[in-house]
């Protein structure tokens, strides 16, 4: 059963998203501060954060960015706030979805079987065959779910690594910003511009020796991105 950790200050939406996503068959641990997260997250294995950014004390953006450290775990952020600002500050630090409040819980429940799928699939996924992918000294192992760049092993979040992995299987094609974002978050691509231009950022940034002068990760002006297809 997938154990979910969802942290508000305020009680009662803390409450609201247990009713839900206990109907769904998960099992909520419940906090209300970024300390204590910290905490749970010690002790227990958490397969999923909910978090929401403004909270007193240690809040959602230090919290997550401390959580980053050493985990990969998929990170849903809450926020009153819907300014493209924020949502930009929480992907940057490493969120993988951002909801607005007031949210509709079933689009919430939505979105975390869609982390969760992809996290699984990423971190436990068997294959009987074997499924590597290599553009020049970038080599992506689908098996083990490991991303390796001249040899050294480069550290992606679930959604940085499909993004990655959907470029590599199609080198040399150029996808737009819409097609990324419908492949990989499975629903209308509607303002994801910035969502997906953050990812792509962090992708460089992890792939790329000079992000600014990339080998592998290119853009096409006016059009999208792709990976350049080598010899």
């Amino acid at each position: 059963m997938n154990r979910i950790l969802v942290c508000d200050d305020e009680t009662e939406i803390v409450d609201a998203i247990e009713i839900y996503l206990m109907q769904e068959g998960y099992q909520v641990v419940k906090a209300y501060t970024g300390e204590e997260v910290l905490e749970i997250l010690k002790g227990q294995e958490i397969h999923l954060l909910i978090i929401d950014i403004m909270m007193p004390g240690l809040d959602g953006i230090r919290t997550t960015m401390k959580i980053r450290e050493k985990s990969s775990i998929p990170i849903i952020f809450l926020s009153a706030k819907s300014q493209d600002a924020d949502k930009i500050l929480g992907l940057n630090i490493g969120a993988d979805d951002y909801v607005t409040k007031p949210f509709n819980p079933l689009e919430l429940v939505a979105r975390v079987k869609s982390q969760l799928r992809r996290y699984t699939l990423l971190g436990n996924l068997t294959v009987e065959n074997s499924h590597s992918y290599q553009v020049g000294g970038l080599l992506i192992n689908d098996d083990t779910k490991e991303v390796t760049v001249d040899g050294d092993l480069v550290k992606l979040t679930p959604i940085e690594y499909n993004i990655l992995l959907l470029l590599v299987k199609n080198q040399g094609r150029v996808f737009s910003i819409q097609q990324i974002y419908e492949n990989i978050w499975e629903e209308e691509a509607i303002g994801a511009d910035n969502t997906v231009a953050v990812h792509i950022r962090h992708i460089r940034e992890k792939i790329e020796i000079n992000p600014k002068e990339p080998r592998y990760l290119k853009v096409v002006w006016g059009v999208g991105y792709k990976i350049e297809k080598q010899q």
